[in-house]
């Protein structure tokens, strides 16, 4: 998450969303799972260059010894910074041979799939839970 959607973040549907979407992981065998949420190792946070933007994973997680980083698509205010912050965790898990999912639930579905179009991350099929 960025610096700025942390006050977003905070609200309890959003959190809540986070919880439930742990616990689907954790019933399909990830481990060492960190998320952005009280009670758990927050993930490592990437600092954007020239500017004091944080992007942090909304869930980094482990299986089979590969590394998954996890986004929480709601639908947000501020699309444009959603669409960076995804490019960005795509593009670094595709450096470092991991593997990026996006995570999302019913009435975003829609908002989610014209995300990924606009970045042409179409390859991409959300997680719905």
């Amino acid at each position: 998450m960025t610096k700025i959607e942390n006050s977003e973040m905070q609200n309890s549907e959003n959190e809540a969303f986070i919880k439930k979407s742990v616990s689907h992981l954790e019933a399909h065998g990830f481990e060492n799972i960190k998320a952005d949420i009280e009670g758990y190792d927050r993930p490592k946070s990437f600092l954007k260059k020239g500017s004091d933007t944080k992007i942090t994973p909304n869930i980094v997680a482990l299986k089979n010894g590969r590394k998954y980083y996890f986004e929480i698509s709601l639908k947000s205010e501020r699309p444009l910074m959603l669409k960076s912050k995804w490019l960005f965790l795509d593009t670094l898990s595709r450096m470092r041979s991991n593997r990026f999912k996006i995570i999302t639930t019913k009435g975003h579905y829609k908002f989610t799939d014209n995300m990924l179009e606009d970045i042409n991350l179409t390859d991409k099929t959300p997680i719905r839970i």
